[in-house]
């Protein structure tokens, strides 16, 4: 989304290739998915797949995992051990 946004503002490579999202306006166009209900003029999962991804929610486990990772090589363990002593003191 951040490179669509950055290098083609206006959507016009979304609308070429993806034609279902052509009507969609230039505010919703990078993120259909955001747009309330009946601003689109399509049905999100219908006519246009709903995200199969949270990117938010993927970018914050990928962060979690990596920050396991780093603690555990800096303390010289394995990741999967520090991961459950971590989840062994959370359950506490």
């Amino acid at each position: 989304m951040l490179q669509s946004e950055k290098f083609d503002p206006s959507g016009d490579y979304i609308r070429r290739w993806v034609p279902e999202l052509a009507r969609v306006t230039d505010k919703w166009i990078h993120q259909p998915w955001s747009a309330p209900a009946g601003e689109l003029g399509l049905t999100l999962g219908k006519e246009y797949p709903a995200p199969v991804v949270d990117h938010a929610q993927a970018r914050l486990l990928a962060l979690r995992n990596y920050n396991i990772s780093e603690t555990a090589r800096q303390l010289g363990m394995h990741r999967r051990t520090l991961a459950r002593k971590l989840e062994k003191q959370r359950i506490k």
